[in-house]
């Protein structure tokens, strides 16, 4: 124990928040029903937390260079805790929202420092042997998260899906404080406080502005005003960057087309693979009638799958020119997407099992290559800005596209629902209330197995378009030859704490 002590405290806190991305997933249902939370609200518990993680993932890498990783990553693991605990009990949907944020808190916080506390815990081939569990723990999290949460949800309730991190997050804490030796950079940069903060605001109200436009109407003052501070947030932290000696993110490194594209990759990936995926547990528990558990399986053969094609071809494709793996990794993710798009009112959980082991066959095939891939697009001494840049297109692609695909669900909705007698008085009412997982009363069976298909059908197109159109992009991009500018300001304070 003396001896592993550090990989096991590390992969016990990596696991927690890689997890709780996707174990909410299969419990959104009974969440929606026991806390009363409309669709908007249970958009918000799998955007809040994607969104925090984003926003903070680079800040928090520079915080702990300087104040001391170990003692940032175990304030991440109290922090991720007591906000566990605060979502078992919240008693309404504002206060589940506002936890996960603090949640992901201190999810950031052990996300950043994570493959630093190893990097300095382990040397030659113990590293390589500590670095590959990491690597397939990190794997195994996907793929736990959605049969774990239906597990819980069905036997103890939607509440212990947080709880069960107590008891993970105090062996976590013990073994940290036992085994992980303090380290710092002592010539870490300063912290870019007005980027983080201007990053955070424009990614939140551009969110918040699309979540809101489905149900209050393009033109409603909340949705102009959120739209308006996004553009403001996001041109303060261009010109905030640009003009940093230290900046959150270089903006020099977009110059070169390889670190454009394998960001562009890493934020289409996530959100063509995963982000409609909790839209088809709604249709698999509130219109087929599937229990939690019963879900969570029908939606492993695409983790399965993606788990073993990264394991067992992983090295064979890192030997491939980047463009094949990630470009042709998205196109397979996109057909995926549109083989489950057939959809109607008399389907079941069977017609989405080709689509979804098509859709991990790409996922196994992108996921190994994209870290890699954004550390060979970038001078050495980039890495880790380029790493944690990477991870933080990743959830924001996630967040986006929980946001934009809920939108095309909810007009598919209120269309097949327009001048139905049952809807007609309100049919953006019924439709929220049938797309967060509470049909409207009287409503036909088979009105709501069609409604329901066929709106699906269009989110699920949707990401295969998305997925299809940045796979072309991503294709172009990776075949041009990589700018010869230099870039500025070598990036001192940034170590393996960002190249996750």
């Amino acid at each position: 124990m003396r001896k592993w002590g550090p990989l096991v405290a590390v992969s016990i806190g990596v696991f927690m928040l890689l997890t709780d991305v996707s174990i909410v997933i299969v419990a959104l249902p009974d969440i929606g029903t026991g806390l009363d939370m409309g669709f908007d609200g249970l958009q918000w518990v799998l955007d809040g937390y994607a969104l925090a993680l984003a926003a903070l993932l680079l800040g928090l890498g520079a915080l702990a260079d300087r104040a001391g990783r170990r003692r940032v990553y175990t304030a991440g693991l109290a922090v991720f805790a007591l906000a566990s605990l605060a979502c078992g009990l919240a008693p309404d949907g504002g206060t589940l929202v506002a936890a996960r944020i603090v949640q992901a808190v201190g999810g950031a916080a052990m996300f950043a420092t994570a493959m630093a506390l190893l990097n300095l815990a382990y040397r030659g081939r113990d590293r390589a042997v500590a670095f590959g569990v990491w690597g397939a723990v990190s794997g195994a999290a996907a793929a736990v998260g959605p049969v774990a949460g239906g597990l819980l949800t069905e036997f103890l309730g939607w509440r212990s899906v947080f709880l069960v991190n107590l008891p993970l997050a105090l062996a976590g804490g013990v073994l940290a404080r036992r085994t992980l030796t303090e380290s710092r950079d002592p010539a870490a940069r300063r912290l870019d406080l007005p980027g983080a903060a201007s990053f955070t605001v424009a990614a939140g109200a551009a969110v918040l502005a699309l979540i809101r436009g489905g149900s209050d109407g393009w033109t409603s003052p909340a949705v102009l005003g959120a739209g308006a501070a996004a553009a403001v947030a996001l041109t303060v932290f261009l010109l905030v960057e640009r003009r940093s000696p230290e900046p959150l993110l270089d903006l020099a490194l977009f110059r070169r087309p390889a670190f454009t594209g394998v960001l562009l990759c890493g934020a289409v990936y996530s959100a063509a693979a995963f982000s409609a995926l909790p839209y088809t547990s709604l249709w698999l528990q509130s219109v087929l009638g599937l229990g939690p558990m019963a879900a969570g399986l029908t939606l492993l053969p695409m983790s399965a799958t993606a788990f073993t094609v990264s394991a067992l071809a992983g090295r064979r494709l890192a030997a491939l020119p980047m463009a094949v793996p990630l470009a042709g990794g998205l196109a397979v993710i996109g057909l995926g997407s549109l083989l489950q798009a057939v959809l109607d009112g008399s389907s079941g959980r069977p017609a989405l099992l080709p689509g979804l082991t098509l859709t991990g066959l790409g996922v196994g095939a992108v996921s190994p290559i994209l870290a890699s891939g954004a550390m060979a697009a970038v001078p050495p001494e980039r890495g880790g800005m380029a790493g944690g840049a990477l991870n933080t297109f990743r959830q924001l692609g996630q967040a986006f596209g929980i946001a934009v695909f809920g939108l095309v669900l909810h007009r598919g909705l209120r269309d097949a629902l327009a001048g139905h007698p049952y809807a007609a008085a309100d049919p953006d009412a019924a439709a929220s209330a049938l797309s967060a997982g509470r049909p409207p009363a009287g409503l036909p069976g088979d009105l709501l197995r069609t409604a329901f298909a066929g709106a699906l059908n269009h989110t699920l197109l949707a990401a295969g378009l998305t997925a299809l159109a940045g796979a072309a992009l991503v294709a172009v991009l990776l075949r041009r030859r990589p700018e010869s500018a230099p870039v500025p300001a070598p990036d001192r304070g940034r170590t393996a704490a960002s190249e996750l």
